[in-house]
């Protein structure tokens, strides 16, 4: 099996998946009544947002190191981003079942972020 060459950020899975998520919180913000909690939707995008640009960011440098660093940046983003789930389910923007869609989105690309983090440094190691 031939694996695929990663020669842009945009092909790689976890900035797809992040893409994904970004996309479905920003469906959330912009009805309802989390539209109108300005604090808290813009908060959510901007988590959702660092998420995908630290991958972009990092797979733009040059260095494995500096990669590493900012898909750290990232995988901190998507914890901060579904602790800002919590208050948003808690006070009754979002549906349980939204909730936990949400939820399941942001842990598949934190784990993804770890994963691509892991095999980042292993090969390093080996260099």
């Amino acid at each position: 099996m031939e694996s695929k060459t990663i020669k842009r950020f945009e092909d790689l899975i976890v900035w797809q998946k992040a893409r994904e998520l970004t996309k479905a919180i920003y469906l959330q913000t912009k009805s309802g009544k989390l539209s109108k909690d300005f604090g808290l939707s813009d908060q959510l995008q901007r988590s959702a947002v660092s998420v995908m640009s630290n991958i972009a960011e990092g797979f733009e440098h040059q260095s494995t190191n500096e990669y590493i660093r900012f898909l750290s940046i990232a995988k901190s983003s998507c914890g901060e981003l579904r602790s800002q789930l919590y208050p948003t389910f808690d006070v009754g923007y979002i549906s349980k079942e939204i909730f936990e869609q949400l939820y399941k989105q942001s842990e598949e690309v934190s784990r993804l972020l770890s994963s691509l983090r892991a095999s980042l440094q292993q090969r390093s190691k080996k260099l």
